[in-house]
């Protein structure tokens, strides 16, 4: 229970990698505040935590909203008084090419994936690190922010942003904060979604074999991480990027 006592935020928090890492801090003592934009996942899955015993603030809201981001403060603090952790893990896709894709697209991936942590950083670090431990921000990147598929950019450039982000925040507010990201390669969520949309994973032995580990990931890979990072072990750590991605992005490629 090495998180007893203290609030965790999860934005995005309902269904996927945020489905994962939301049980884990809860399995680990803390308060869970699960944010989530998806009423029916949110309702859900807050249900199940309480059901497994842990004690959760269910927050709908839209992380690109300035409004819903000072909600969200608002009811964390008016509910506990104290913010500890925060994981910034919402985040959308694209759809289309770089010539088909309408900029209102292009415009709405940013204020999700990086908009939204970086108000997210803005309005919750005045409570951060107030107790004797220092506050925690991790946000949740990608390795597309490292390496592409066509037709990917605004995926990767909110993504690449976030990571300069990452360490920008930690230098700014450091030592009080401690802000790293984490970069998850292939993660199969397909079974961490709400009851309508859940469907039994779809994998083959040559998408394992892409991996030096052996295997795709798996949300709790990213959970265990997340787990790391905002503990005490990991106090010398801030703005950093940790790749979990089983070693994909290291593995050379050539054509056969």
């Amino acid at each position: 229970m090495e998180f007893e006592h203290k609030v965790a935020i999860i934005t995005g928090g309902a269904q996927g990698i945020g489905m994962a890492v939301s049980r884990a801090f809860a399995r680990e003592g803390a308060k869970v505040v699960v944010a989530d934009i998806d009423p029916e996942a949110l309702q859900e899955h807050s249900d199940a935590l309480r059901a497994e015993g842990a004690e959760v603030l269910p927050v709908r809201m839209d992380v690109a909203e300035e409004e819903d981001v000072r909600r969200l403060v608002e009811q964390v603090m008016g509910a506990y008084g104290r913010i500890d952790i925060l994981v910034n893990n919402a985040g959308i896709g694209w759809t289309g090419t770089l010539e088909t894709r309408p900029m209102a697209e292009f415009d709405r991936v940013l204020a999700v994936n990086l908009r939204g942590p970086y108000m997210l950083a803005k309005y919750c670090a005045p409570h951060l690190g107030r107790g004797k431990e220092p506050g925690v921000i991790l946000n949740i990147c990608s390795t597309r922010a490292l390496q592409s598929e066509p037709h990917s950019e605004p995926y990767s450039a909110a993504k690449g942003g976030l990571l300069a982000l990452t360490h920008s925040l930690a230098v700014s507010l450091g030592p009080r904060v401690r802000v790293n990201a984490i970069s998850p390669g292939w993660i199969e969520v397909s079974s961490y979604k709400k009851a309508s949309a859940r469907s039994e994973p779809q994998l083959r032995p040559v998408d394992h074999a892409q991996h030096p580990a052996g295997r795709v990931g798996r949300p709790e890979d990213i959970a265990e991480a997340c787990l790391f990072l905002a503990s005490s072990r990991a106090g010398f750590i801030t703005g950093t990027n940790l790749v979990v991605d089983g070693g994909m992005t290291v593995k050379m490629i050539y054509a056969e």
